[in-house]
């Protein structure tokens, strides 16, 4: 599997995606995304096949090797990326929820699913230009009030990290109606 390390490196290209758009404290990703790779098909799998259980698998891995690098210190919650509540319904799971249940597992840092919702049901991404998929998810997402996280360093997660913008809109949200910091993990970096 083609790593990136990008978590043994300070302004890595992952952080470097996210400088002048969010406050975001560190960001990694596990392994590069190659289209007609045979790692595509991991997330293939996992998004679009119902093998959600790899999602799991892929994050317990994941947080295992990042864990030696001091990457997950002083992080309090894990947040997953969400869906829309009618995207989860047809796909039956969010493949980000997997991922942290996995990192959890091998981080002893609980999962917060609460936290954020997506309000917007805008259509997928993936076959969207940047102007396109920034315009997207500009207002997609809302912080859940009755969550505490004043002062708490947030990590979020995503499958994949492409242009950046659903997680860059995640951690605008995050860090301005919530003051909390926020640092960013994805499976994979396109």
């Amino acid at each position: 599997m083609p790593r990136t390390n990008y978590h043994l490196q300070s302004d890595n290209e992952v952080e470097q995606r996210f400088w002048g758009k969010a406050e975001v404290e560190r960001a990694t990703s596990f392994f590069f995304y190659n289209k007609g790779s045979d790692y595509n098909r991991i997330l293939h799998h996992l998004k679009y096949l119902g093998d959600k259980g790899l999602g799991e698998v892929m994050g317990r891995c994941m947080g295992k090797e990042l864990l030696a690098s001091g990457f997950f210190q002083g992080i309090d919650l894990i947040v997953p990326v969400p869906l829309h509540p009618k995207k989860k319904r047809k796909r039956g799971y969010n493949q980000s929820e997997w991922i942290a249940q996995g990192l959890s597992r091998a981080t002893g840092i609980p999962v917060k699913s609460d936290l954020l919702t997506r309000i917007d049901d805008g259509s997928s991404q993936t076959r969207k230009s940047v102007f396109e998929r920034w315009e997207n998810v500009r207002n997609a997402f809302h912080v859940n009030p009755n969550v505490e996280i004043k002062g708490k360093h947030l990590l979020l997660i995503d499958d994949v990290l492409t242009t950046g913008a659903t997680l860059v809109s995640c951690a605008v949200i995050l860090t301005e109606q919530a003051d909390a910091k926020v640092s960013v993990a994805t499976l994979a970096v396109a």
